[in-house]
């Protein structure tokens, strides 16, 4: 038997003598309640409104609705709740537990100076895509994209926040992870590229993260070498990085495609140590040939994976200028060596071969984690504006959203069950909280699930959140 459906009323099967019904039509109901921990964390840290101060708007104020902070706001947390397309703010426009977190001072909307605006909070799909599709400068006949993003202010944005989240500590040591990764196309956006290796149409971004933070994100073509313009990036970022501390020991770490002779020669001529991959060829092969056997004999003896390390001097036959320090892993696995090579500036003397490749350079499989975050859980794979300027502001737009929930992973979940979840596990499990919007002259009073499973924690989020960011009495 199928359920059947009246004109805005859902019926479902029976449950014994009681037919059941659904409607849309429960008013100012919410499904992110914790919408309101993610705009605590906002508020006590600043970083939406330091991102929204990088640009520049020339709207006539008289007519401005929506200030590019809460537009900014808006978007960010609608990435963070799980909303990667503008089409849902259309309907999120009207949710008044929505419009309290952006900051909205009228959550109903009732208050609207323009009538078509009337009944609705917050900015639609189509006052959003502007922000988006505006250059990096607004035209002089440019009647509706007045709000443009000053690129270079937007790329210092993620480094200071950086710097700022050391407060007074002084790092000894700060390990830069460089990575290309794709983001499929699946129209005509500008600067489309097949690529061999990917097997798709695509871009391919630039990231490089210390630890958990994302420092940098630069959308490129795909038609180009996967470590090009690392250079340029680290002639931009290490000046800032040792001008806040002359004397951090900066190291670059990536895989094998970024085994560049320009780029081991920049890092050797300014003081940047480095740890990378190397492609394993016949030459490379050769000179442990010895160590592979030994693992195979070490497996067949105990049945486990086994590992020899070696450490050789290594010079390519044409694109290196000098032999450098190269690791050797010989791992004999179940059916199959699996040699691996690392080139390195260290001196054995800091760091032995075992050492460098197992606690140095594998440590770099977290930043795919970090990757994984920042593409799927926050939508920055999401290129499908026409111009790539509006799909770089989209990659950006999901660096601050990274940027605030790995804020608020670090305070506000410390001490919890979910200290070390991943973004989509927070959402589901935390933000997903139902939620009664009542309003009046005074307060907004928002009742959250009875029932929901981790009360527990989000009043120890709000404990955290608020111990962290007292005041000094």
């Amino acid at each position: 038997m199928q359920t059947e459906c009246t004109a805005g009323v859902l019926e479902f099967q029976r449950v014994g003598r009681r037919s059941i019904e659904a409607a849309f039509d429960g008013g100012p109901v919410s499904s992110d309640g914790g919408a309101l921990l993610l705009a605590e964390t906002d508020r006590l840290t600043g970083i939406v409104g330091r991102f929204a101060a990088c640009f520049t708007d020339q709207r006539d104020r008289a007519r401005v609705e929506h200030s590019v902070e809460e537009l900014v706001r808006q978007r960010v947390f609608g990435l963070c709740l799980g909303y990667e397309d503008l089409n849902d703010h259309d309907s999120l426009r009207d949710d008044a537990l929505f419009a309290t977190a952006v900051g909205k001072s009228d959550p109903t909307g009732e208050g609207r100076k323009r009538e078509r605006d009337r009944g609705h909070a917050l900015a639609g799909k189509s006052t959003l895509n502007r922000l988006e599709l505006t250059g990096d400068t607004v035209k002089q006949d440019a009647r509706y994209k007045k709000v443009a993003g000053r690129d270079e202010d937007i790329e210092r944005f993620f480094v200071e926040e950086f710097i700022d989240g050391w407060g007074d500590e002084v790092p000894r040591r700060l390990v830069l992870d460089f990575d290309p990764t794709d983001i499929e196309l699946h129209g005509r956006q500008e600067g489309r590229f097949f690529h061999g290796y990917y097997r798709h149409y695509c871009y391919l971004p630039l990231l490089v993260f210390c630890g958990e933070a994302l420092l940098v994100a630069r959308m490129r073509k795909a038609d180009i070498d996967g470590c090009a313009g690392t250079v340029d990036v680290l002639e931009w970022l290490v000046p800032q990085l040792r001008a806040r501390w002359p004397h951090v020991e900066l190291v670059l770490r990536a895989d094998s495609g970024f085994a560049r002779d320009a780029i081991l020669t920049w890092c050797e001529e300014h003081g940047v140590e480095y740890v990378i991959g190397l492609a394993r060829n016949a030459r490379l092969h050769a000179e442990v040939t010895d160590e592979l056997d030994e693992a195979r004999a070490l497996y067949e003896a105990s049945g486990a994976p086994a590992r020899v390390f070696k450490d050789l001097v290594y010079k390519t036959l044409k694109t290196w200028t000098l032999a450098r320090r190269v690791v050797a892993k010989a791992e004999q696995l179940v059916g199959k060596a699996n040699p691996r090579f690392v080139v390195t500036s260290y001196a054995a003397e800091r760091f032995d071969a075992r050492t460098l490749y197992e606690q140095e350079y594998c440590q770099r499989g977290e930043m795919e984690n970090r990757i994984k975050e920042h593409q799927l859980d926050l939508f920055g794979e999401r290129a499908s504006c026409t111009p790539m300027r509006a799909n770089q502001l989209r990659l950006w737009l999901s660096g601050v959203a990274y940027t605030l929930m790995t804020e608020f992973r670090r305070t506000a979940l410390r001490g919890t069950d979910l200290a070390r979840a991943q973004t989509r596990t927070i959402r589901t499990r935390l933000f997903k909280v139902g939620a009664v919007v009542r309003i009046s002259v005074r307060r907004v009073r928002v009742a959250l699930s009875s029932a929901f499973p981790l009360k527990g924690v989000f009043r120890a989020c709000l404990d955290n959140l608020r111990a962290e960011y007292a005041s000094p009495s």
